[in-house]
């Protein structure tokens, strides 16, 4: 199983606080406390994920609420999987990712975009950046 990353969970918290931010800089939403609870912790113990089983359900909501605001697919449109390579030269995916896109979970989906953003090999983040926008 795939699990949410560190940054993913940060991202979140940074989403919930700019969105309800704090009415007097220490008191903290729902959201943002049940976020921060699961980041302490991944830090307290180095780690770099937690498994979706281990998220108490108040952080999986507050973080598939940030997921939802985030692009579904890296896709630019510019398919070179299509043409019979292994990997796309436009948003960086492996052909099976490309095919089995809509079976993925949002975790599994997060996972390749992290991998495809390390990369930053594909023209998603050279050539054709301002198309993925």
């Amino acid at each position: 199983m795939t699990g949410i990353h560190i940054t993913d969970i940060e991202a979140a918290i940074n989403h919930w606080r700019q969105l309800r931010p704090s009415p007097d800089g220490v008191q903290l939403t729902p959201e943002v406390k049940a976020l921060a609870a699961v980041y302490a912790r991944l830090i307290h113990t180095g780690a770099q994920e937690i498994q979706p089983d281990d998220l108490p359900p108040t952080a999986m909501q507050a973080w598939l609420a940030w997921y939802a605001t985030q692009p579904d697919t890296p896709c630019i449109a510019i398919c070179s999987t299509s043409q019979g390579d292994a990997q796309c030269k436009g948003c960086g995916r492996s052909f099976a990712e490309v095919q089995q896109w809509l079976e993925f979970t949002p975790m599994q989906k997060r996972a390749v975009w992290r991998r495809i953003q390390t990369e930053g090999q594909a023209l998603r983040f050279t050539r054709y950046a301002e198309r993925a926008r």
